[in-house]
């Protein structure tokens, strides 16, 4: 393969999302006989004709016919809902996905939430403000970490990431998902979607990491939030699709659920007026449950290990199924 052309495009106006000049530098000492070409957005069209493989966070589907020459696009990003995987099949190009290093500052994200309700810090943080003391307050609604059982509803690496964090405060992990693994890993307890109703049954706190897939779209349905423990806590840092909205802002009405931690959706930003911004029991966080200062060195890793074996012409890491053949509940 004669010095094979690879065009980058990853740009964000956050330096730990962005490419810099030190990575540049990794990835052209790393591959002396590759053509490294990062451009802007605006000039990817142009810029394609002679390119084998795309690196970037999206990639716009009308961009195929002019890349005759693409045989790989890579992204940076867990999920592929916003990139053009049937598309790219159709074309005969290879979409992958990235993974391994979206859990520890999504499991971080996840455990903040779950010791804000637990601990009533959310509580404290608005009572702060308009009363003398709550304590009594707190005392009638915190509960123990230790003991308590979280159900993680796709249940995959990033899961695994979540699960281990929350061992460490005592916590019982259940996962559920399609295909089930052979051994219990990370001390999770491992449950088929088919018995979902009983996973959430049993949670004090439920983690929706679903994917969004024709399958998951409203799959937390005012049917399964009843199914849920009453008092539990449901957080979402899957995707937007996969709750319906109004069937939680019943259960949470209704005292079903204690409360509910979002970092997913829709629309996006939720209006002013939206009942979800407004509710006691809601905590909201701008899709900022990836955020961490090391990703992107950890994207060029893992982008830097599958270059290796697509110029070995070796089967690359991640890649993205086609939605319809896609294991909804498998997770990220």
């Amino acid at each position: 393969m004669n010095h094979p052309a690879v065009l980058v495009n990853l740009e964000s106006p956050h330096a730990f999302w962005r490419l810099s000049a030190e990575h540049r530098r990794t990835l052209a000492e790393a591959f002396p006989e590759v053509d490294f070409r990062v451009v802007a957005e605006e000039a990817v069209p142009q810029q394609l004709a002679e390119a084998q493989v795309f690196f970037g966070w999206r990639f716009n589907p009308s961009w195929l016919p002019a890349a005759p020459r693409l045989r790989w696009i890579a992204s940076p990003a867990a999920g592929t809902d916003h990139l053009p995987v049937a598309e790219a099949h159709a074309a005969g190009v290879v979409l992958t996905r990235s993974y391994g290093f979206h859990g520890r500052p999504m499991a971080e994200h996840a455990m903040g939430l779950v010791l804000g309700f637990s601990r009533g810090l959310f509580t404290s943080q608005r009572a702060q403000r308009e009363r003398a003391w709550w304590k009594d307050d707190l005392a009638g609604e915190f509960f123990d970490l230790a003991g308590a059982t979280m159900t993680i509803v796709g249940c995959g690496s990033i899961g695994g990431h979540l699960a281990r964090a929350a061992s460490c405060f005592g916590m019982r992990v259940v996962g559920v998902r399609r295909t089930l693994p052979e051994t219990d890993a990370d001390g999770i307890t491992w449950v088929h979607t088919s018995a979902v109703r009983q996973a959430v049954a049993v949670a004090d706190v439920v983690v929706d990491l679903l994917p969004a897939t024709a399958s998951t779209t409203d799959f937390f349905d005012e049917e399964l939030f009843s199914a849920f423990k009453a008092g539990a806590v449901f957080l979402n840092l899957g995707r937007a699709s996969t709750v319906d909205q109004s069937a939680l802002l019943s259960a949470l009405d209704t005292g079903r659920l204690r409360g509910a931690g979002l970092d997913v959706f829709d629309p996006r930003p939720l209006p002013e007026g939206h009942p979800l911004r407004h509710h006691p029991r809601v905590v909201i966080t701008p899709k900022s449950s990836t955020l961490s200062r090391t990703y992107m060195d950890e994207a060029v890793a893992f982008f830097t290990a599958n270059l290796r074996r697509y110029l070995a012409g070796r089967p690359l890491d991640g890649v993205a199924e086609l939605p319809a053949v896609h294991s909804p509940l498998d997770g990220g």
